[in-house]
């Protein structure tokens, strides 16, 4: 018998303080899309009535070589609540954390809402109060990060915590694309990259998630962050480490994975 949607739903929540959990095989085909992101809007909603604030989304799988790898053609998408939000500078203690890595991006916040299943990349564009180098923590609540498309999906996106730099950027001006990315553990560089790597510009990612989530009912507003996907690849944290991501002229930002 097939596992419901509930029960799915019902066990990665779990495993945020169980332990990670085998793929979820046995109640989603790898693929299926819907019955994914159902799952994921179940926690979404139960973790809502827990009292916790939604403040933006992330998009994921804005890589190509990604995609092909889960046997995709499109990004995905998670929810950021505001209790995910690592101070630019502080510290992200490790027991709250599965098997997290980190990953570079660029980030947005809105200034206007974004209302239209057609949104294009100009009226995005419109919208952006400022753009913020970031990063993401993201983690697994599938063990060994063997996860499908519907395992990501149903886990809020491989979502774990993020990092806003303080300081924001006006978007005019501003070369998106080109924009080279360096993240440093410990002033190693573990990973490299250009802004081009977030769907060929990450206002497209930005535009892909306005599309998708109006077309749901559930449109971006005004004052919502959007991490717009991973710059280059992503590194997995090790206690004690010191997290550093610059964005060519864009910014930087930090954090310290420590208790």
């Amino acid at each position: 018998m097939t596992v419901s949607h509930n029960d799915l739903a019902r066990r990665l929540r779990d495993a945020y303080a169980g332990g990670a959990v085998p793929p979820l095989r046995d109640g989603l085909d790898p693929t299926d899309a819907d019955g994914a992101y159902a799952v994921q809007t179940i926690n979404t909603r139960f973790w809502e009535a827990q009292g916790r604030r939604i403040v933006g989304r992330k998009a994921g799988l804005t890589a190509k070589a990604v995609q092909t790898q889960l046997g995709v053609d499109q990004p995905d998408f998670g929810v950021l609540f505001e209790d995910m939000r690592v101070t630019d500078g502080g510290t992200l203690d490790p027991a709250r954390t599965l098997q997290p890595k980190a990953e570079a991006e660029i980030a947005f916040v809105l200034g206007a809402d974004l209302p239209d299943a057609d949104t294009t990349v100009e009226q995005v564009a419109a919208a952006v109060a400022s753009v913020h180098a970031a990063i993401e923590i993201v983690d697994s609540r599938i063990a060994d990060w063997k996860i499908s498309f519907a395992d990501t999906v149903s886990d809020n996106g491989s979502s774990a915590f993020f990092v806003l730099a303080r300081e924001g950027k006006p978007l005019a001006g501003l070369d998106l694309e080109g924009a080279a990315m360096e993240m440093r553990f410990n002033g190693e560089t573990v990973s490299t990259g250009v802004g081009a790597a977030a769907l060929g510009n990450p206002l497209h990612a930005a535009a892909w998630l306005a599309q998708t989530l109006a077309a749901r009912g559930e449109p971006l507003k005004a004052g919502d962050i959007l991490l717009a996907g991973a710059l280059g690849p992503m590194a997995a944290l090790t206690p004690g480490d010191y997290v550093h991501a610059k964005v060519a002229g864009i910014g930087a930002c930090s954090f310290t994975y420590k208790d």
